[in-house]
């Protein structure tokens, strides 16, 4: 335990320092939404390497000049296998602590998922009233394994919420490569902070332009700003993350290029399970569906499905799959050994731009509307302009967007939210 907490013996977390001292560096807002009153128990999801432990480090550490030392608690459980072992280090320092005189504590157990029925040593502790006073924050890249889990505490969260950090969306990565202090919210305001922001056109159309090279993980972000590019390391930590993702969900490398190739070569249209089952050596569609939703619950990628003009969700009609991030795009074009076309990756990041906000659709008869999010039961459309011929929005719209290449930079801009998102994939 020791190793993973040098401020109870007054010495500097080296993660936390590299991250102080680095020249580009950014306070994540994932911080200022967890709400730190006993009992709670949060949960923190994500894509790995997209800064969850950057962020839990940095808590802990204003935490330490706040709360005292030795009331803050860190683990990183990927060394851990069983739920056995991980009830023994909270005993540890439950133990420590009572030593202490210490009565309330934070307690931040990182990457949980490695470990084996981790909940069992969660529950237990919790139902035993040891942590009655404590703030518990549990972070995971595996969504699923969290989200199926962490309902398995009916009524012991106390005032926990769940949280997902996700990479810098545009107006983020504007402010720290561009100094630019944009008007950004929420979908229902963009209007107003697109009238804001267009004072900076010329300069959110470069960024743009440098944003759909680098995307918004921290490593690429770091790489762009030291280099001008993403080095070939960074891509190749990023692509072995994905690969030992969906290897450890049991998917085989070979099928899992197949359909990625597919999907992007299907960028902008839309696909079943069954076409892309025609398409590659998975004959069933139920299997393919199987291999997307693991990409899906990685974060590596949204998938949107059809809604109807008078507001329902239609499941079985075809979908519409974006990858979430640039840096996704480009290093799975790559593993694929497929060019990515720039105007196809923007209506993906529109698309996931918004689904921050809340669930995002598509509509299409005769005309095709790219992504829809709804404002209580209106439609709000939105429309990646690739200058072919005039887009009409349909009827049934209540407000409508065009997003063209001179100003998709201003409206991306303008969109952003610090809520804790748990409708990222519909949960």
């Amino acid at each position: 335990m020791e190793r993973y907490n040098p401020w109870w013996y007054g010495e500097p977390d080296e993660y936390y320092e590299n991250w102080k001292n680095s020249q580009v560096k950014w306070m994540p807002e994932l911080i200022d939404n967890i709400a730190l009153k006993p009992f709670s128990l949060h949960f923190i999801t994500g894509p790995r390497q997209v800064g969850k432990t950057t962020a839990i480090k940095i808590l802990a550490n204003q935490l330490v000049e706040t709360n005292g030392p030795k009331s803050v608690f860190y683990y990183s459980c990927d060394e851990l296998e069983t739920h056995t072992e991980l009830g023994e280090v909270l005993d540890n320092y439950i133990s420590s602590r009572k030593a202490w005189g210490v009565k309330s504590s934070t307690i931040l157990l990182d990457e949980i998922t490695y470990v084996n029925e981790w909940w069992r040593a969660v529950k237990a502790r919790i139902d035993a009233g040891v942590l009655q006073k404590d703030n518990l924050i549990i972070t995971g890249s595996a969504s699923v394994d969290i989200l199926k889990q962490k309902e398995l505490f009916p009524g012991r969260r106390g005032h926990g919420k769940d949280h997902v950090l996700l990479p810098l969306d545009f107006s983020q990565f504007a402010k720290v490569i561009g100094n630019l202090e944009v008007k950004s919210g929420e979908v229902t305001g963009i209007n107003k902070n697109m009238r804001a922001n267009s004072f900076f056109r010329k300069r959110l159309d470069t960024l743009l332009e440098d944003y759909l090279d680098v995307g918004g993980f921290p490593r690429s972000v770091i790489d762009f700003s030291s280099t001008g590019k993403v080095s070939n390391i960074t891509s190749k930590t990023y692509l072995d993350w994905l690969r030992g993702d969906w290897n450890r969900a049991g998917k085989s490398d070979r099928h899992m290029k197949e359909i990625i190739s597919y999907l992007i070569r299907a960028a902008g249209t839309t696909i079943s399970w069954n076409s892309i089952s025609k398409q590659i050596s998975i004959n069933s569609p139920h299997t393919v569906q199987s291999y997307v939703e693991v990409l899906e619950n990685m974060y590596a990628l949204i998938v949107l499905n059809h809604l109807s003009a008078d507001g329902r969700i239609e499941y079985r009609k075809n979908k519409k799959i974006h990858f979430i991030d640039p840096l996704i795009y480009r290093v799975l074009g790559d593993y694929a050994r497929l060019d990515i076309t720039k105007e196809w990756m923007l209506e993906g990041i529109v698309a996931s731009h918004l689904a921050r906000h809340s669930p995002v659709y598509y509509w299409r008869n005769h005309t095709e509307v790219d992504a829809i999010c709804l404002d209580g039961k209106k439609q709000i459309g939105f429309e990646v302009s690739r200058g072919l011929k005039k887009w009409k929005p349909p009827w049934h719209l209540s407000k409508s967007y065009v997003l063209d290449k001179k100003d998709a930079g201003v409206y991306l801009a303008a969109l952003h939210t610090k809520s804790p998102i748990v409708s990222w994939q519909q949960y």
